[in-house]
């Protein structure tokens, strides 16, 4: 499923106009990024929980020359499905 289709499934099944499914989509989207790049959590009961871990930085090599390269330390955003979620797809 992409964006275009999540919008059209939205629009059915709340009874608004495609319009306004995306305009939540995209707001609802962008409060998830705007809170984990603060470093906050986002739970949603049910469904999952978005946060973000720090990776570390470390040593790798690439595979096509062989030599050793740094990875440097960032930051990514993790999720970890809910008990529903888990449910509704086993």
């Amino acid at each position: 499923m992409n964006k275009k289709e999540l919008v059209e499934s939205m629009a059915e099944a709340a009874g608004i106009s495609k319009a306004a499914a995306e305009k939540a989509l995209n707001g609802m989207l962008m409060a998830v990024s705007n809170a984990l790049g603060k470093g906050d959590k986002v739970t949603l009961i049910g469904f999952g929980t978005f946060s973000t871990v720090k990776r570390t930085a470390r040593k790798a090599k690439n595979p096509r020359t062989g030599a050793v390269i740094e990875i440097p330390a960032k930051k990514i955003a993790k999720f970890k499905p809910g008990s529903k979620l888990s449910d509704a797809v086993n």
